[in-house]
């Protein structure tokens, strides 16, 4: 028996004598980017290795709204991959590299070319359903949106059989007439698009100036724009305005239109309010990591921290917002959206929710496809790893300081200082 207790005493003398960690290694602890990445590739995956193949159609586990509408349901499918597109596209921009990582984004770029190519292919079972509904509109915008968001990388390698069915497919979306809301700005998206891609001569130069001039009388200010004649206090401003308004007007600076409107002053114009707009997201962003679940197209989930994540990504966030501050508050919102709730099927697509499965949530033309509008959070993926976005230290967000007794700017209002009037 003493034999036994010393043997005890003598393993136990030894294991406190280790070096630290050397009786269990320490595992390398997770980086922001790299847990970004794993939510990228978990979203991305199942949508584009499927499409790749011709088999989205064939093998997505769909979920629709109780309440959906009597539109055509294979709008789903176009939802779910001009949201997903519009979200990863910056990221899949990147050169290749030989990192874990950069294999994953090659991969995903390589089969989201065959899905580009599929989606327009009268002869691809994922042909996607262009014209069958007024839906159809919203989500050719994403579709272009991702184009503008890696032209080199996801416009120019396509053949030009693909190219040109592209343009015909958008301009055959004309005869969708929008609501009088923020729908004008897909319209506006696909048009500017075309003028940058196809050139001057093929785009609708009426829809752009329309949408221009009603989205400046729906400006109320401080960053937030109304979603038509009348204010409604929820996330479109995220989900559509502010990220549509800008591209909408770089477009027409990148294809060089000589219109009436000076493009520039409205673009600098418009970047300000998303920098004030991006300043309220992040002061929305609870210690905790949750943000108010306000208004309507709440399953669009992180979509409405879009005009953040798109200001990061540009490097165009306000003197008030640190990289460090920023990443660490989006991390944190992912961290609790995503780790521990039902946010997936079992086949790894995204289930109508907010934070889980939550289908009460959904609105009446609320789709699981819908739902990868998430994704454009994700847009700082496009900075590279080096960035000062992902090396930066993490810093304590506003709410953070505030509720911690710590010093904290003070917000106030911010006034338009860029005037436009018609050049004629």
């Amino acid at each position: 028996m003493k034999k036994i207790y010393f043997s005890l005493a003598l393993l136990l003398s030894l294991l406190m004598a280790m070096p630290a960690g050397a009786a269990k290694k320490k595992q390398p602890q997770q980086t922001d980017r790299e847990y970004w990445c794993q939510e990228a590739w978990r979203m991305a995956q199942p949508v584009l290795e499927n499409m790749a193949k011709g088999e989205l159609q064939k093998n997505m586990q769909t979920e629709f709204s109780p309440s959906f509408d009597n539109r055509n349901r294979k709008v789903v499918y176009m939802e779910t991959f001009g949201r997903l597109m519009a979200g990863i596209a910056p990221w899949l921009a990147l050169p290749d590299d030989d990192t874990a990582e950069g294999r994953q984004r090659k991969q995903l770029r390589e089969w989201a070319l065959a899905s580009y190519k599929n989606s327009v292919d009268p002869a691809s079972p994922d042909y996607l359903v262009w014209g069958a509904s007024g839906q159809n509109l919203v989500d050719a915008a994403y579709i272009a949106e991702s184009f503008v968001r890696a032209y080199d990388a996801l416009w120019m390698p396509l053949d030009e059989v693909t190219k040109k069915r592209y343009i015909d497919e958008f301009k055959k979306l004309r005869r969708i007439e929008p609501p009088y809301t923020n729908w004008f700005l897909f319209s506006s998206v696909i048009e500017s698009f075309i003028a940058k891609a196809a050139g001057l001569k093929e785009y609708d130069d009426y829809r752009v100036m329309t949408t221009i001039r009603k989205v400046e009388e729906w400006y109320v200010g401080d960053g937030w724009y109304a979603d038509g004649p009348v204010f409604a206090f929820d996330y479109y401003s995220s989900y559509v305005f502010h990220a549509m308004y800008l591209e909408t007007l770089q477009n027409m600076i990148d294809a060089k239109a000589n219109t009436r409107l000076e493009y520039k002053k409205y673009f600098d114009r418009a970047l300000k309010r998303a920098q004030k707009y991006s300043i309220i997201l992040e002061r929305f962003i609870s210690p905790e990591g949750t943000f108010p679940v306000i208004g309507r197209s709440t399953p669009y989930r992180m979509a409405a921290m879009q005009p953040l994540a798109l200001m990061a990504w540009k490097q165009t966030l306000p003197k008030e917002l640190s990289n460090g501050q920023v990443r660490a508050a989006l991390t944190k919102v992912m961290h609790r959206m995503y780790d521990q709730q039902q946010n997936y099927n079992e086949g790894g697509f995204l289930t109508i929710g907010f934070c889980g499965h939550q289908p009460e949530t959904a609105d009446w033309y609320t789709n699981n496809g819908s739902l990868y509008m998430t994704s454009l959070s994700l847009m700082p993926l496009g900075l590279p790893a080096d960035h000062p976005f992902w090396t930066s230290p993490s810093e304590p967000w506003t709410q953070v300081k505030a509720w911690g007794g710590q010093p904290f700017p003070k917000d106030h209002r911010w006034a338009d200082d860029i005037q436009t009037r018609d050049r004629w």
